[in-house]
């Protein structure tokens, strides 16, 4: 087992224990990323799925393992010395590694790679040896490309910094530096600049981070980084070629005029100097960089050195809290990379919908003459993909590739002439490559995703391959032999498969036969996949593109209770602290069995034949422990906390349960604020515009989100055009789809739209509108949501499946429940919440469950619901 698939089963343990650490804003933070649906479902609230997995595992290793060395996270993790060596791929079975073991453990071996160049040369250790000798904890987070490792880095830093702000003498990241990949500085400050922070960190976080944090890179022309030497708070952006300690290529007129015969170059590497003495002064730094496999595994050569050299000079000149690589490609040489701690790949990102699905597709062309293959695969992609566009209207696009510009100056023609033969304008060719004019390389480089943009065909030399971001890209083809690659062939051919909401259209790949050897090697070499892994894997997630249809909606007036935190007037002296010893409980869940019966031929259900109760083991703590934690979060001395649960529980044991309830026993008494509750009337908007992305169409502006929902659900999309064309005649009314699509959560919920919707259309009368509420319980979205607290003494937000408001401003709300979810303790907890409101606005508000144990409403719950529609008196 790796290191990162050890690590996920022990970070998935520490989430089921809610985060629990000295430093509970890190739960909140963490818990803040997942939006609680209904019947126990949740959504993410903006991190994708491998973002927020990968940031949970880093904060297991921050707070949990407190930032190991990674030799010793592997120490830490695999007790037995053989299989500590075998999970650094060392041989340990080889002859002289076998007599190192007997002679001297697995210290023996290590000590050697550490400090034998011929047993790392003859062993092939090298990437160990880095992984060793490093004096700095450095991990790396391998996400597949599309999964958003910018984004990953900036919610590291931004939780990072929260915590330095709301713990100011804890071991949390006061300054950031970023390297960006290659020279794209300026494009990777305006992706950190642009991430939604708010979405990310909670509210009290989000204005402490957002009024503190100061975004800088490094510029050409200036010696020195705009920042405050000794400063905190800084997040930098460069590369190594801005800061690194080597003679660079700097202007003349950055190094003041007239210089001295042959001190040129010595002045150029004390300006890179000042840039790195700057950084060094800045205190708790933590170093990012994106597109790590530059410096691990495909380069441990020459450019290595020049980072690690770098990395290595901070980190004896400040304190580095940590080092964190990102890259989409962790393997060398077929063998993972020993620092990946988090590792999300193809095969996966294609099963949750991030890539496209790109089975059946890959196609190689057997060795026949350039031109008519070019030919051939412009006729197949308009064929598939002429018609295809993606949201705003964007075309689908495929880029060509060729090792070399003259490849390009005899294809063009035949490009032209083929695109002439297909009815389309040969203007939708452009080429594009290294020696490009300005003007082309920036279309190219930043407004390629310009929606009126014409060029649908790339022809392509040594661009538009790592980081070209495309989405509306649906096709590449190598279509000549590449014979050195280094990667090429994989990350040219891997561009067309980031996915893109609403699309059904699977990516397509074409290659000259004689590259199909080069791709399968190259995936196997550096994701640990092979082509037909690739050409094998499905969907299991998809995404849609959500529009806001109705923008001017009134807001729903109705009466809330409010809860108010205000200061107490009375204080507590630790010595008036009561402690009482808590009852001993049990954690158990009544476990369900069943027993396969047979009804009929061929057919077989599961029937429910008892329960088993299942007892939890607990974890533990003691006096001395949990002094400490209560100490720290409460700021109260410790030797009087500790004398009190000595008293109670000596050297004892203290459980799990025991501890959380003397924990709000010590909150009841020691909180300097009480909560009083006041009834007000609120308006609440069921759209918040804020809450959606702006884009614009045919000059039109829309606001938009992105969905993800299971494959085997798309049925349960309802789209607003499609309904219309099932019934035409009512469209004049527009009643229903304040979004499209309608993403409903079960078959009965959308049964008892459409039935219910019908009906409306028939016969309105002081009908002003239907909507769906039950899938939009994000707070930036919506403010249609009532608390309900849970059994974990939790609150959480609760969105009912229906609205239905009368001209008359009369409302009825509605929840679709399945029968056998009715008693459950989370439903009873949301019901008594819309009592609540119920009794609050009796006059106005009518709350409804219907009920229902299969996949439609029964007759008469639809026909009750309809009696409540039509009622002159429905909210009395």
């Amino acid at each position: 087992m790796n290191l990162h698939e050890r690590l996920k089963t022990e970070v998935a343990k520490w989430k089921k224990k809610n985060y629990v650490s000295r430093y509970s804003a890190i739960a909140e933070t963490l818990e803040w990323q997942v939006l609680n649906g209904k019947n126990g479902s949740s959504a993410l609230r903006y991190l994708r799925k491998p973002q927020l997995e990968a940031l949970e595992t880093y904060w297991y290793l921050r707070l949990e393992k407190e930032t190991p060395h990674i030799f010793d996270l592997y120490k830490n993790l695999i007790s037995d010395p053989f299989d500590l060596l075998s999970a650094f791929g060392i041989p340990v079975t080889h002859e002289k590694i076998t007599r190192l073991l007997a002679q001297g453990g697995a210290n023996a071996v290590i000590e050697k790679i550490r400090t034998d160049n011929e047993f790392v040369r003859q062993f092939r250790l090298n990437a160990v040896r880095e992984t060793l000798t490093l004096t700095y904890p450095s991990y790396i987070l391998a996400l597949a490309m599309g999964a958003g490792k910018t984004v990953l880095i900036g919610s590291i830093i931004a939780t990072e910094f929260a915590m330095a702000l709301e713990y100011p003498d804890g071991p949390f990241v006061k300054n950031a530096l970023v390297f960006a990949p290659g020279k794209t500085i300026l494009g990777a400050l305006k992706e950190l600049s642009d991430v939604p922070y708010e979405k990310i960190l909670p509210p009290r976080l989000y204005k402490q981070f957002i009024s503190t944090v100061k975004i800088t890179y490094t510029r050409d022309g200036q010696k020195n980084i705009p920042v405050i030497p000794r400063s905190a708070f800084n997040l930098i952006v460069t590369n190594t070629e801005k800061i690194r300690i080597t003679q660079q290529s700097i202007t003349k007129g950055l190094l003041g005029g007239f210089l001295p015969m042959g001190e040129e170059e010595a002045i150029k590497e004390d300006v890179a100097n000042q840039r790195l003495k700057t950084i060094a002064s800045l205190p708790n730094l933590a170093i990012f960089s994106d597109e790590a496999h530059h410096t691990y595994g495909q380069a441990l050569d020459d450019e290595l050195k020049q980072v690690r050299k770098t990395v290595d000079y901070l980190a004896k000149n400040t304190g580095v809290r940590v080092v964190v690589n990102t890259t989409g490609t962790p393997y060398y040489r077929r063998q993972i990379l020993k620092d990946v701690v988090y590792w999300y790949g193809l095969s996966q990102g294609i099963r949750d919908g991030i890539l496209k699905e790109v089975r059946g597709n890959i196609m190689a062309f057997p060795e026949i003459e350039t031109q008519q293959l070019v030919r051939q695969i412009l006729k197949d992609f308009f064929e598939n993909y002429g018609e295809t566009k993606i949201y705003g209207g964007v075309p689908a696009k495929i880029a060509l590739y060729f090792p070399q510009t003259s490849d390009i100056d005899d294809i063009k023609p035949v490009v032209e002439r083929t695109l002439i033969s297909l009815k389309r304008e040969p203007s939708l060719a452009l080429a594009v490559t290294n020696v490009s004019d300005e003007k082309t390389k920036d279309l190219f480089n930043n407004r390629v995703n310009d929606p009126t943009l014409p060029y649908r065909v790339f022809l392509l030399v040594n661009m538009g391959t790592e980081g070209w971001n495309v989405p509306s890209l649906f096709a590449t083809a190598l279509v000549r032999e590449i014979r050195s690659s280094n990667n090429f062939v994989l990350q040219a051919a891997s561009r067309c498969l980031r996915q893109v909401p609403d699309n059904p259209h699977k990516a397509k790949i074409y290659l000259a036969k004689e590259n199909m050897a080069v791709l399968d090697s190259e995936l196997q070499e550096t994701f640990g996949e092979t082509l037909a892994d690739l050409n094998a894997v499905q969907p299991e997630m998809k995404k849609a593109h959500l529009v806001i249809r109705k923008l001017e909606i009134p807001p729903v007036l109705m009466r809330k209770l409010i809860k108010r935190v205000v200061p107490r007037q009375d204080t507590m002296d630790i010595q008036d602290l009561t402690l009482v010893k808590p009852r001993a409980t049990t954690v158990s869940i009544e476990a369900k069995l069943y027993k396969p019966q047979d009804r009929g031929p061929r057919k077989r259900i599961l029937e429910e034949v008892g329960t088993k109760t299942l007892v939890f083991e607990q974890e533990v703590t003691d006096a001395r422990e949990l002094a400490t934690e209560l100490a720290s979060v409460y700021r109260f001395p410790y030797a009087p906390l500790y004398e009190k649960l000595a008293g109670l529980y000596g050297e004892g044991d203290i459980t799990e349960s025991e501890a959380r309830n003397l924990r709000e026993q010590l909150e009841q008494q020691a909180r300097k604020y009480e909560i009083t509750q006041e009834e007000i009337e609120i308006a609440l908007a069921l759209v918040r515009k804020e809450g959606f992305d702006e884009e614009s169409e045919e000059n039109k502006k829309l606001f938009v989100t992105e969905i993800q929902y299971r494959k085997d659900k798309e049925n349960l999309l309802l789209r607003y055009e499609v309904w219309r064309k099932r019934r035409p005649r009512q469209g004049q009314l527009d009643l229903g789809f304040h979004y499209t699509p309608y993403n409903f959560d079960s078959n009965p919920e959308q049964d008892f739209f459409v039935r219910l919707l019908e009906e409306i259309e028939e016969n309105p009368a002081d009908v002003e509108d239907i909507y769906f509420t039950g899938a939009m319980d994000d707070p930036n979205k919506t403010e249609f949501l009532f608390e309900y607290q849970d059994k974990d003494a939790k609150w959480h937000n609760y969105a009912p499946d229906f609205l239905i408001r009368k001209k008359d401003g009369k409302m009825l709300i509605v929840e679709v429940k399945a029968e056998d979810r009715r008693e459950a303790d989370k439903t009873k907890r949301k019901e008594k919440a819309l009592r609540e409101i119920e009794g609050l606005n009796r006059e106005a508000v009518k709350y409804e469950i219907v009920e229902t144990e299969r996949d439609t409403v029964k007759f008469a719950d639809l026909e009750k619901v309809k009696k409540l529609v039509y009622a002159k008196e429905n909210a009395k």
